[in-house]
């Protein structure tokens, strides 16, 4: 069966093709767009119309790539920031109106479940129990299981809310890292209170944030997904890596081969989430994984 899932979060809007038959999974096309729907939703708890407008604009894009390769299934789930705003229906009839259905605005618990199947399914040489770390622009997820999910939360320490939060001066000062670290904290021990975390044999993270401090921390000249793709990251990487972001100014986070336009402004949040949230585990490193929430929700398409 031919399915479509589209993942929209805070920062990017995301979609996955892909043949399934069985346990056999073929990915036929991916693609991304950094539309960061979620700016100013932490401060004012609605859509900006020009995040809406970007939003859409790459809906007509993705609407065009499922009909010209004759999907026969469509999810399509929207995260944090639509969770939280209060003018959502503009969006989610947005939507509506390219793609003939409605969003689901799925809970943290249902985002965690899918991105940790998707991170799983496939992954072979080690061992349980996994925690899957899903770092996206509004929240992080932190969920724990063997075969299945015993225990998951979705605390709101995403990348893009940590950036528009806290980081005012470029590159950030001392005391703005400092908040950010407070902040983050904060949302791990309220996290570890419902996950146990320290349990975990393996922890593996997904999305943006962590694949690109893979990418630096292997040295990529620029981003290589096959290459990323369950590679193995020290903590002592990601804690270099981190500290490395954080003392760069734009312009310089813009140069680096690896780097997404559209991650250079929160990027050095999004590591020092990735590291506190590492060194809060006892783990000496992570799984970067490619597969994800993406993955997780075409998986569920042919249940």
């Amino acid at each position: 069966m031919r399915v479509a899932a589209i993942d929209c979060g805070t920062n990017s809007i995301r979609l996955l093709i892909a043949d399934i038959s069985g346990n056999n999974f073929r990915e036929v096309f991916r693609t991304m767009e950094i539309v960061r729907l979620g700016q100013g939703v932490d401060e004012t708890g609605q859509f900006h119309p020009d995040a809406i407008a970007r939003t859409l604009a790459a809906v007509d894009l993705f609407a065009g790539e499922i009909a010209k390769r004759g999907v026969e299934r469509i999810r399509f789930c929207a995260t944090s920031a639509t969770r939280d705003a209060t003018n959502r229906d503009l969006f989610i009839n947005g939507v509506k109106d390219r793609l003939g259905l409605i969003p689901e605005v799925i809970p943290g618990s249902e985002e965690a479940a899918l991105s940790f199947l998707g991170a799983t399914r496939e992954l072979i040489g080690h061992e349980a129990p996994y925690l899957v770390i899903d770092i996206g622009g509004g929240s992080t997820e932190f969920v724990i299981g063997n075969q299945e999910v015993t225990s998951a939360i979705s605390v709101n320490i995403g990348c893009v809310r940590m950036s528009e939060r806290h980081f005012k001066s470029d590159p950030p000062s001392k005391s703005e890292i400092a908040a950010v670290k407070a902040d983050i904290d904060a949302a791990i021990s309220q996290a570890s209170a419902v996950v146990p975390i320290t349990q975990a044999k393996t922890v593996i993270a997904v999305a943006g944030t962590a694949t690109t401090v893979a990418a630096a921390a292997l040295g990529l000249s620029e981003y290589d997904r096959y290459a990323i793709h369950l590679s193995q990251i020290s903590l002592k990487q990601v804690q270099e890596v981190s500290d490395f972001f954080l003392s760069l100014d734009r312009e310089s986070r813009s140069n680096l081969g690896y780097m997404h336009p559209g991650r250079v402004d929160v990027i050095a949040a999004g590591s020092l989430v990735l590291r506190k949230a590492l060194e809060a585990t006892g783990a000496t490193s992570f799984v970067a994984s490619e597969s994800d929430i993406l993955d997780g929700m075409a998986w569920k398409l042919c249940e």
